[in-house]
């Protein structure tokens, strides 16, 4: 199966564009949060891919709410926050939001660890793990050096080992991969990255 991946779209037309382009060669498409910015305009926003035709599979960013993306997204996408879905044999489970919690103020859609542990805690089992925020330590470091991932994350990273992990949230990081146990951790970015993976039999 061909997956494709982004995050933090941010309204960014030129991305957008080459993503719908990519897109017609997927199996799946998930996107992992902030597709607008300072939750303005979400729905001219996610009008800049309606043309992809693939399932899609989204979660929310910290730049707009669950409530905002559900009530916008059209009705063939799956929106999930706290939620598994199962697509062609594969278990996908997305968390959206910050965590933990951001210094943007009240716009910014955000998680506690606390919070984001019990969600996360309603996941058994999951081949792949949509994030908007990385785990603590991994693929989450900012150009000053800090590191702004999420413990909880990556607890729950350790204790499902999913096969991919996919986020997107610390800009500075996108692109970046690495491995947390046999678990794949990549930072996104709107560019779009590709994934094959086939169910376990």
């Amino acid at each position: 199966m061909r997956v494709l991946a982004f995050s933090d779209l941010h309204r960014a037309r030129h991305a957008a564009g080459q993503l719908v382009e990519m897109s017609r060669d997927a199996d799946l498409v998930i996107g992992a949060g902030d597709f607008t910015n300072h939750r303005q305009d979400l729905s001219g926003a996610l009008d800049l891919i309606a043309d992809i035709k693939a399932p899609m599979v989204l979660v929310p960013g910290n730049n707009e709410s669950e409530d905002e993306l559900r009530a916008t997204a059209p009705a063939a996408v799956t929106v999930l926050h706290g939620e598994a879905f199962e697509f062609g044999g594969l278990q996908i489970f997305g968390l959206g939001y910050a965590v933990p919690e951001t210094p943007f103020g009240e716009w910014s859609c955000d998680l506690s660890e606390v919070t984001a542990a019990a969600m996360l805690e309603q996941c058994q089992r999951a081949d792949i793990l949509i994030s908007h925020s990385p785990p603590k330590g991994v693929v989450d470091v900012s150009s000053a050096g800090q590191s702004f991932g999420s413990t909880a994350v990556l607890s729950a990273i350790e204790r499902i080992g999913p096969r991919l992990v996919v986020c997107g949230h610390i800009h500075d990081s996108w692109g970046q991969s690495a491995m947390v146990g046999q678990s794949r951790v990549v930072n996104l970015g709107p560019s779009g990255t590709w994934f094959d993976l086939e169910p376990l039999s």
